[in-house]
């Protein structure tokens, strides 16, 4: 990260646990799981308050899709897997073979996996929504438990 770019962060407790929300220069960077305990500090920074919002919505059920400006670090490709896991509809799923296809790499099946695996904004970006190709789960950052969680919750509220 340069050092002239402020990162400011939050750490917030959600049904699925610890969240840990980064942002800098007015744009979402991360939303990742952590064992670390909630901050008690008052959020200030409109970004942060903003997706702490979002995410309660979502948690709620009442938000189907998020509305927050992002700028997750990754190598071209990696953007444009995350930029395709974007348009995978709230209570969808695709398997990885289908996001490949879907960003134009059907031959890069386990590159997308690997893309999807490093995917920086849990849940936002929607990586939970990728299963195996029988329908099964696979891999998630935030465990399979979790994984299974929110798509439950996403077909809940569809």
């Amino acid at each position: 990260m340069p050092e002239n770019r402020q990162m400011k962060y939050c750490i917030q407790n959600f049904p699925i646990g610890n969240l840990q929300i980064e942002v800098a220069e007015n744009c979402l960077t991360h939303i990742i799981y952590t064992d670390l305990p909630p901050t008690s500090n008052e959020i200030s920074d409109e970004i942060l308050s903003g997706t702490i919002l979002q995410l309660n919505e979502y948690f709620a059920g009442t938000r189907k899709k998020f509305d927050l400006p992002l700028a997750p670090a990754g190598t071209d490709f990696q953007q444009k897997v995350w930029r395709g896991l974007l348009s995978v509809e709230y209570g969808n799923t695709f398997t990885y073979k289908e996001l490949a296809e879907l960003v134009n790499s059907p031959k890069a099946c386990r590159a997308v996996g690997h893309a999807c695996h490093l995917n920086p904004v849990s849940i936002v970006i929607p990586c939970h929504r990728i299963i195996g190709h029988n329908g099964t789960l696979t891999g998630y950052a935030g465990g399979l438990q979790n994984k299974q969680f929110l798509l439950d919750l996403e077909k809940k509220h569809k």
